[in-house]
């Protein structure tokens, strides 16, 4: 299965995707239905519905057949991708957790062994089966996929107060993707000055990225770059915001130098919805 480099790197997303996939199911078959419907950090989407999403994503990868079912307008319903995934939560309205964890363990446990028949070689390469006929590659769909289910753990955790899952290979693959934006975040979105330096740590986690501003306006990351503003996060700090999950005002960053273009950057960082 790990051939080449890149074949090895394919493998470790699928298997980070599947160890998140069973930290899912069984933190979903805890979930009383009491506690089922309660509000996420996700506008319009419960406990129960984070569920039923994941499940449904799982579902379509492991060869069930789409949804297509009408989606009233609502605030949080924008765009397609937002369209397709609530088909997706809107056509399992009325299961119970028990059964939706039921539907996604089956679902990952049918994919992992197509995976292992013939695992992925090519970065490249098409997989089988994407979302909505999403042009995405290899890389892109088997990464996203252990980030997604982490993130959409995480959401459940916050939302019944059940911390953790911050010491899983999830966890740091997330943070790693994730932190893949931060250029972006400080030449794109903040539009800082050309030799704006932002320096960014996780402690708990042992990451620190330090992004500067090059004379075209374009950020890279660059470790020798003397930072304009420090910041220290707190690992779910870290998540909700660049998960465009909450707004700096419900975290509590640490910052040192120029405050001010700390805080644009941090208001800036929501990377993936």
């Amino acid at each position: 299965m790990t051939d080449t480099p890149e074949a090895g790197t394919l493998w470790r997303y699928v298997e980070t995707w599947h160890r998140a996939c069973s930290d899912f199911v069984a933190l979903a078959r805890g979930i009383g239905e009491d506690d089922a419907d309660r509000a996420t950090d996700l506008a319009g989407w419960s406990v129960r519905d984070n569920v039923a999403h994941t499940a449904h994503l799982e579902a379509v990868l492991a060869g069930a057949p789409e949804e297509t079912i009408e989606v009233p307008d609502a605030p949080h319903v924008r765009g397609l991708m937002n369209v397709y995934t609530e088909q997706g939560v809107l056509a399992r309205r009325g299961r119970t957790v028990a059964e939706l964890a039921d539907e996604l363990e089956d679902a990952v446990a049918r994919r992992y062994a197509a995976l292992q028949e013939a695992p992925p070689t090519d970065p490249a390469g098409r997989p089988p089966v994407a979302f909505a006929g999403m042009p995405w590659n290899n890389e892109t769909l088997l990464g996203n996929r252990p980030l997604d289910v982490w993130m959409h753990e995480q959401d459940i955790r916050r939302a019944l107060d059940l911390p953790g899952g911050y010491d899983s290979p999830a966890a740091l693959h997330t943070v790693d993707r994730l932190s893949a934006g931060l250029p972006m975040v400080l030449g794109k979105r903040v539009a800082a000055e050309p030799g704006s330096t932002v320096r960014l740590a996780v402690p708990q986690l042992q990451r620190q990225w330090t992004v500067t501003v090059g004379e075209d306006g374009r950020a890279s990351f660059d470790d020798t770059a003397d930072p304009d503003v420090r910041i220290a996060l707190e690992p779910q700090d870290f998540v909700v915001l660049a998960g465009g999950r909450r707004t700096v005002e419900a975290t509590d960053p640490q910052l040192e130098g120029d405050a001010d273009l700390g805080r644009r950057f941090l208001g800036a960082m929501a990377i993936t919805p």
